[in-house]
This record gives C-alpha cells, structure tokens and sequence, in this order.
C-alpha cells in the first residue's frame, strides 16, 4: 500500500476511534438463510463462480524454486502447478492422457518429472510426453500431441492464478481492478516463503466462512479472549475494487502509534488489512508475513465446505529459524481461532439455516462486507443467467 494511501487510512481509523463511530453501509440488508441451503442455487455458483472463474491456487513462494509443484484437488478439475527448468509458472490437468489416472498424487514437492503409476507414462515439467513404455507393443503415437492438458494460467506480483477449464480466460484486470492489482503489487509477495497449513473441512457453507471475515462487530464477544487482545472491535475502514474488497482491521497497537510523526506510521502497525479477492479468497498481509484463506464448496452439499489456510513468511525473516518457529506458532494460534471459534460458529448457523425456521437473517449498516458479498453474489449470478 503506497505511504499516501496508508496515511489516509490510518487518519480514518484514528477518528472513528476518537468519536465512536464506524464505517456505515447505509441500510440493513436481509439475506435469505436458503443462500446456504438451495441446491439449485450451490450448483450454478460451483459452477459459476469456480469452474467458469480464474482461481488463485497459491502464491509464488508455494513453487519456490524450478522443478517445484504444487497439487490442487477442490475445485474439480485436478490440478498440477508447475515451476519449469527455466523458472516459468504453468498449470495441468493432472491427468496421465492414456487412462486418465493422476500423475503426481503428492500435494506438493520437487520433480523434473511425473509418472502415471498404472502404466508409468512419464511427462516434464513442460507437460511433454517423454516416456511411454513399449511403444513398439503400444502402436504409433504422434506423443507431441499428447502431453499433459495444459491449463489457462498466469504469475502476477506473487500471486499464481489458474482456470480450471482448459478453454477459460485469466483477465486479471477485469477479475480485481488495475486499482487492486497495483496496490497488491506493493506488498511484494512474490518474496513470501511458504511455512505450511492447515485444512478443516466444516459443516457449513463456504459463504458462511467468507462471512465470518465480513465484520469485527463480534470480535469482543466471540472472540473476547482471543483477538479482541490484539484488536479494537465494531471499528474498520473498507473499501470495494469492482468484486473485490479491502478491510482494515484496527490493531490496539495504533494506540502507541499516535504519538509518532506520520513519517514512521504503518499501516501494518494500525491494522490487518484483508482483501476479499472474489469469489472465496481472504489475503491478510502483515509486516511479518500473510495468511491465505481459500473457501471451497462441498458440490454434493451446500452446507459443508473445505477451507484451506496456508502461512507465508517474508524473505528477510525465513532465515532466522527462530522468527520462523515463532510465526508458525502465531500463524497456527490465528488459524485455530477461525477454525474453533468463526467455523463453529459458521456450523451452528448452517443447522439453524437447514433447518428452514428463520426464512432471513440480517446484516447490519456496520458490516458492509457482508452486504457487497451477497450483492456480488447475486448480480454475478444474475448476469450469467442473462447471458446464456
């Protein structure tokens, strides 16, 4: 974030805490508590919002070094991201093309090559066919032609990007806003180093898990004894880039900060920023590192979903074994409150959704994320329908 912008945000926050006041959506919004349970409804977002959208698979630090590669299995289409001999990113089917068993089970590693386990056809970093046993026995094969499925993907200031379908599009700028993309430019995560995840599968809906980062109205009841130490609650600054979001969550530290000359403010040391990156991704960078939430949806279930959490270090720390270990123990500390206290809530609210008691519930003027999430949902849905 450019020093203006982190002056001029800091100042918002400041003032909100000096008059009590918050950032105000306007108006009540009522979602219906069906946008968790129809299954109609699941099945055109799987569909619409996953299979026919860009989505961001990991970040540069998860292909740290050529040959490396990554695995990617929850959004239908397997999955093979790859960091070529020459350091360039690309993605595959990861299906062998003569049965179509997967070729790299592992979810993730190094290897200058992948072999298919029922018949070892083995394929390079390029996707090559360079191995086919008994081709003699096999019959002619113009192997060229069938090398791994390549799939629409594109490296963009630290961030991989992939289309699940062999035919889609990446248009960056449209998808997050040459705005977005420039300010994601400026916290230069392409020098992240991966330290691990976790993975929870939750019985509830992936929209609920994107709501549970929507507000920090709750941050001194649900979370009284966790990050409300660390965090001013019912206070933020937001801002929308066309689908996409940011959020600034107010740290206590902002308290000391204000004693400073704005010279040495820091956005980092006023808030968390978190991005909503369109359509279930949640990007918290801090001056330590980041975390990355992914949400995907069970498409058999519309009130269960998977949730992928993974901890990056920046570079100048990830030689310091011990800030490591400690990150990694704040970072696993952070991730289990989403996971014991956000996600348990998220699955009290889906039986009470699957229930069909409450036709509605409802989002206040101080929680506009959660207004422009459902909105976006809607209008992105509406659109497509318009459009077949």
């Amino acid at each position: 974030m450019e020093k203006t912008e982190q002056i001029l945000q800091i100042k918002k926050l400041l003032h909100r805490l000096d008059t009590g006041t918050n950032v105000d959506a306007g108006e009540i919004y009522e979602n219906q508590t069906s946008n968790y349970t129809d299954k109609n409804l699941a099945g055109r977002e799987w569909k619409t919002f996953f299979c026919d959208t860009p989505q961001l698979v990991g970040l540069s630090g998860d292909l740290s070094e050529n040959y490396s590669f990554l695995t990617i299995q929850e959004l239908g289409t397997p999955i093979l991201a790859v960091r070529d001999g020459k350091g360039q990113f690309h993605a595959y089917v990861n299906a062998c093309r003569h049965r179509g068993v997967v070729v790299e089970e592992e979810e993730r590693g190094i290897s200058k090559r992948f072999t298919c386990q029922f018949h070892r056809w083995t394929y390079d970093a390029h996707g090559t066919l360079v191995g086919l046993p008994k081709q003699d026995h096999f019959g002619e094969l113009e192997t060229e032609k069938f090398g791994l499925l390549e799939l629409p993907s594109e490296e963009r200031h630290g961030l991989l990007w992939v289309h699940p379908d062999p035919d889609g599009q990446i248009d960056l700028e449209n998808l997050l806003t040459p705005q977005l993309l420039s300010e994601l430019e400026t916290w230069n995560l392409k020098d992240l180093v991966f330290l691990g995840s976790d993975t929870y599968d939750v019985a509830c809906s992936w929209k609920l898990a994107m709501d549970t980062f929507g507000e920090t109205y709750h941050f001194s009841s649900l979370h009284e004894t966790t990050l409300y130490n660390s965090f001013h609650g019912n206070v933020q600054c937001y801002d929308t880039f066309g689908d996409n979001h940011r959020m600034l969550l107010c740290r206590r530290d902002i308290d000391e900060m204000r004693s400073l000359p704005e010279a040495e403010w820091k956005i980092t040391t006023a808030a968390l920023p978190v991005y909503w990156l369109f359509p279930n991704i949640q990007l918290m960078p801090s001056k330590e590192g980041l975390y990355l939430v992914r949400a995907y949806p069970d498409p058999d279930d519309p009130g269960k979903h998977r949730s992928l959490i993974s901890f990056y270090l920046r570079s100048e720390f990830a030689a310091n074994a011990e800030m490591r270990e400690i990150f990694m123990m704040i970072s696993e500390g952070f991730a289990k409150v989403i996971r014991d206290e956000d996600y348990a809530v998220g699955a009290s609210q889906q039986v009470n959704a699957n229930s069909h008691a409450l036709q509605t519930v409802i989002f206040g003027r101080n929680e506009p994320a959660l207004h422009h999430y459902h909105s976006t949902y809607k209008r992105v849905l509406e659109s497509v329908s318009k459009n077949i």
